[in-house]
């Protein structure tokens, strides 16, 4: 069977559209399947906290990042010890430096990998975007818990820390804001 250049060139054209719809779907699918799974570390959204609380204890710690935007980000406390499958509460403090309001969220993940499935958020503020005023600073908490199968999986039995990571990133609306004032984040 023979195809005419006519049908050769949609044929490609098709090919084209649906490896570039393929390429822009990957992320947000990616992501999607980490948020589910626990995949590379990613945390995941729970519900409510487990009914059994461990005598077991992992110590938490937090760590906060600013990319590209005039911030200030830190916890207010460096670590946390909880029992597994006890809800524990952080608050972190971020101050916008700029003269302007900022648009941002925050990108999170858990160290060592293999704990990302067990540690979830009942509340967070990287759930949404968030808006903070000009000179404003704001306190956000993070209602997590370390799930109970922690201790009994066999990939993640011994881990006895895990670390929490922040990131906050612009999400519009940026570009005078961002270069008005330099970027910092400190280490929680």
């Amino acid at each position: 069977m023979k195809l005419s250049r006519n049908a050769i060139a949609l044929v490609c054209a098709a090919g084209v559209m649906g490896m570039t719809g393929a390429a822009f779907a990957a992320v947000p699918l990616y992501r999607m399947f980490c948020q589910v799974t626990g995949f590379d570390g990613t945390v995941r959204r729970a519900e409510k906290a487990p009914d059994q609380v461990l005598d077991q204890t992992v110590l938490i710690r937090f760590d906060t990042n600013v990319r590209g935007l005039p911030m200030t980000f830190r916890a207010e406390q460096v670590s946390q010890r909880v029992r597994i499958g006890e809800t524990g509460i952080a608050y972190f403090d971020v101050t916008n430096t700029s003269n302007q309001p900022i648009h941002a969220k925050a990108a999170y993940n858990v160290v060592p990998e293999r704990a990302g499935p067990y540690f979830q958020k009942l509340q967070c503020f990287c759930f949404d975007g968030q808006t903070i005023a000009a000179g404003e600073t704001r306190k956000f908490p993070v209602q997590y818990f370390v799930a109970p199968e922690l201790a009994t999986d066999a990939e993640s039995r011994g881990v006895g820390e895990i670390t929490l990571s922040y990131t906050f990133y612009p999400t519009k609306d940026f570009d005078q804001a961002a270069n008005s004032g330099s970027a910092t984040g400190a280490a929680g």
